[in-house]
């Protein structure tokens, strides 16, 4: 029997996630090119994955609102 596989998936606040590669993505997500068993994407994910705010948060931080 084989392992399953995954692959490393990213949404538009650049939070990433691991999704089966034999399933259609769920909307709104896109593959990053990374695929392997599930540690190894979620190794994969800790690496990358440094800033866990989610983009619009940093976008507005940076510039400058507080709210």
């Amino acid at each position: 029997m084989s392992e399953i596989q995954y692959t490393v998936v990213v949404n538009h606040e650049d939070q990433h996630s691991v999704w089966f590669t034999d399933r259609p993505l769920p909307a709104g997500w896109t593959e990053i090119g990374f695929t392997g068993t599930r540690e190894a994407c979620l190794a994969h994910v800790e690496q990358v994955w440094t800033d866990l705010t989610p983009r619009s948060v940093r976008e507005r931080l940076a510039a400058g609102e507080t709210r």
